[in-house]
């Protein structure tokens, strides 16, 4: 059996819903968005959006992923992503010729909202990718932000051989009685130890014998979550289940996908057990051979650090955190980064901060040395 279905009662106690020797549609591509049509009034450039306005031909192109926050005078209050932008069309504002009403094309994704709109909101706008996000300008308001929006359909998933506890049984008895529950869906590696966990709703569609024969039930649940792995995480996971990584950058075959799918298994690293005591002082080598993209980065990064299979980050505030204490190792120590011209070349072009100038292996070298490590580069 290498899933395990378990739910938190109000006492945060796990109950085991049921065990199951394996699942179809666990590594899916994400829903795409419907595609909307918004307007970025009194947009002041900056940044990526800012650079494709200024040249040639800035209609059409596209921009990645962008984020909107939106500021209540010193605070931001909401976020939205506009996945997969693309500049649909820009003129200049009628009130003022240094600003422009850019027209985009983007699927929309509200994360969170403390509050309501303020009286006198003010829109930050992001792009990048979550690793290496810039600043892209500002505007006034944006048109056809705030409208309410459908949850994409559920996409569901199946249990293959299961063997359901008591609460799961009740479930298949009386499905309706779990149409609004959720389950942790733990999965294990050939240890049994939990490797990764996923949520998934407990809505019942259906329930056969299963395909494994005996006493087993292959069981369909409506929804199968929204934070499921894509499949460029397959062989990654598949790797993982054999353990936790024991020999250094087994990482470096993958590609950026596959590499921060390395990293999200990483994370239960610090999460389970308690975190470790941090060492400071000492040197550690970084093998920068294979640091051609921000996900390698933070791969070799923990590697050099903690070993393979270990986290220190994904994201540069997430390293700044690590850097803080509590995640195994602390500053002041020396890191000497071997090969580092391949990141600095590989990297040359990503920015965090497009005011500073600097690209993100020069940052990372910044906020090493910030936090009190001594960076040598070889």
């Amino acid at each position: 059996m290498k899933y395990l279905l378990v739910q938190e009662d109000e006492d945060g106690e796990e109950r085991l819903w049921g065990r199951c020797a394996g699942i179809e549609g666990l590594f899916v591509e994400p829903v795409p968005l419907p595609r909307e049509v918004l307007t970025l009034r009194g947009y002041r450039p900056g940044g990526l959006l800012g650079d494709v306005l200024a040249g040639p031909g800035g209609s059409l192109q596209g921009l990645g992923d962008m984020c909107v926050e939106v500021w209540d005078d010193e605070t931001p209050v909401q976020w939205f992503t506009l996945v997969d932008a693309v500049v649909v069309a820009h003129r200049p504002h009628p009130a003022d010729p240094e600003r422009y009403d850019v027209v985009l094309g983007a699927g929309v994704r509200c994360e969170e909202s403390f509050f309501g709109l303020p009286a006198t909101p003010r829109f930050e706008l992001f792009a990048g990718t979550a690793s290496a996000v810039t600043g892209a300008g500002r505007c006034s308001a944006v048109d056809g932000l705030f409208e309410e929006r459908a949850d994409p359909a559920p996409v569901p998933i199946e249990l293959i051989g299961c063997e359901p506890a008591e609460p799961l049984l009740a479930a298949l008895r009386r499905p309706r009685r779990s149409e609004r529950a959720w389950a942790y869906l733990l999965v294990l590696d050939r240890r049994g130890a939990v490797m990764a966990s996923r949520t998934v709703g407990l809505a019942v569609t259906g329930a056969r014998p299963s395909v494994l024969g005996g006493a087993l039930v292959d069981i369909t649940l409506t929804d199968g979550g929204a934070d499921r792995p894509p499949p460029a995480a397959r062989p990654v996971w598949a790797q993982w289940y054999q353990g936790p990584p024991a020999a250094p950058n087994l990482w470096a075959p993958y590609g950026s996908r596959g590499r921060a799918a390395w990293l999200d298994l990483s994370t239960r690293d610090w999460r389970v057990p308690a975190p470790r005591p941090d060492r400071s002082g000492g040197e550690y080598h970084l093998d920068g051979r294979f640091v051609t993209d921000v996900p390698g980065l933070y791969c070799a990064l923990a590697e050099a650090l903690l070993g393979p299979g270990r986290y220190f980050g994904r994201e540069w505030n997430a390293l700044k955190d690590c850097l803080g204490g509590g995640f195994g190792v602390a500053p002041p120590f020396t890191l000497t980064w071997h090969d580092s011209e391949v990141a600095r070349r590989a990297l040359a072009d990503v920015l965090i901060d497009p005011e500073s100038g600097l690209s993100y292996f020069e940052e990372i070298v910044r906020l090493l040395e910030c936090c009190g490590v001594t960076v040598v580069l070889r």
